[in-house]
């Protein structure tokens, strides 16, 4: 699987059925630990395309002469 082609919500969808795999305790280990590491770098991709969102809506804060106008982006909990 390439996951660097999936979009952030394909990542995620993948994630979380292998969170909920692993919480079925009939699984063996080795299939527990292949698929943590597959979770681990499902969820570094889906934080790469969360900061790259929060980049590009910095640069959406551009007023019309050009300049930047940063902002803190706030995420609701």
């Amino acid at each position: 699987m390439e996951i660097e082609k999936l979009s952030f919500e394909d990542a995620l969808v993948k994630l979380e059925a292998i969170v909920k795999d692993l919480e079925d305790e009939s699984i063996s280990l080795e299939t527990s630990i292949d698929k943590f590491e597959l979770g681990v770098r499902l969820s570094s991709h889906c934080l790469k395309k969360l900061n790259e969102a929060e980049r590009k809506i910095e640069e959406l804060t551009r007023t019309e002469d050009g300049k930047l106008i940063t902002k803190e982006l706030k995420l609701e909990d």
